[in-house]
């Protein structure tokens, strides 16, 4: 697969991480990708895609792309034979101000990119994207359509400070001190949370730390499992054993035996490094 990404301009880079073009035959029919904290924005421009964002909700079809907030809950990606896309790997909080609704909605559920933006401004966008001279013009044109859809969002510093907070600590921090320290109860930091980020800020740093310890995980050696449950900072290799498995529906030896999989069969794939195989 093709795979070419990087960075918006200000002040974009405060809100997304990075935009992506995305061409080629994937690696396996399904993918899942567990909960990781950040929300995604994918714009189509291949066969359809088929998404299942938990056990008990049905697989649903996705021809012109989706919007993904940040998921509480492993999601199972379904590639037609060949696909072509652009999206952008969004920060937590960066989705809010492209949304006319509470992330809170979107919570597990995701939208096509028509549901959101209208099927009138989706047509256009993807046209366009369809006749674009490769793939950095056609990031180039999905940069100046985000550019455009920015809007002003109450809230968004408070959100953006807090959510920073967990992640440099890896969500080990008191959600107490956080709301303290901002100098709001914590009521109101959770409704900001659930309308910006879709989550409470604990179930963010909950995310937060189950992805510290498994992107610390080098599937090619020897783990340590309690060791590296000690250090993510859970009470003991039950509690980030019950967590993984909350989280990817794995078991922490068997999530690394998936990895494994992936990169004897694709290594050095374009992909590779958090997608699993679901079949």
């Amino acid at each position: 697969m093709e795979y070419v990404s990087r960075a918006p301009r200000p002040p974009l880079d405060g809100l997304i991480d990075d935009l992506y073009y995305l061409e080629g035959a994937p690696p396996y029919a399904r993918l899942t990708l567990p909960p990781a904290p950040s929300a995604l924005l994918i714009v189509n421009l291949g066969a359809p895609f088929r998404i299942r964002s938990g056990t008990d909700i049905e697989t649903a079809e996705y021809a012109d792309g989706c919007v993904v907030t940040t998921p509480t809950r492993a999601w199972e990606f379904g590639y037609p034979l060949r696909t072509t896309s652009v999206g952008a790997h969004i920060k937590p909080w960066g989705l809010a101000p492209f949304l006319p609704m509470p992330a809170a909605e979107l919570c597990d559920r995701p939208l096509t990119v028509e549901q959101v933006w209208g099927r009138a401004a989706v047509a256009e966008l993807r046209d366009r994207l369809a006749t674009a001279d490769g793939p950095h013009e056609m990031l180039t044109l999905l940069e100046e359509e985000l550019m455009r859809r920015l809007r002003e969002t109450a809230g968004l510093g408070l959100v953006r400070h807090t959510s920073s907070v967990i992640a440099a600590t890896s969500g080990a921090v008191a959600i107490g001190d956080l709301s303290a320290t901002a100098g709001v109860s914590s009521t109101h930091l959770a409704q900001r949370f659930k309308e910006l980020v879709g989550v409470t800020p604990k179930r963010l740093a909950r995310t937060q730390r189950f992805t510290a310890a498994a992107f610390a995980i080098d599937p090619a050696e020897p783990i340590d499992w309690a060791d590296l449950a000690g250090r993510a900072g859970y009470f003991d290799q039950a509690h980030f054993g019950h967590e993984f498995r909350s989280f990817t529906g794995l078991t922490p030896t068997r999530y690394v035996e998936v990895r494994r999989r992936f990169l004897r069969e694709h290594p050095g794939h374009a992909i590779d490094g958090w997608p699993l195989p679901a079949d």
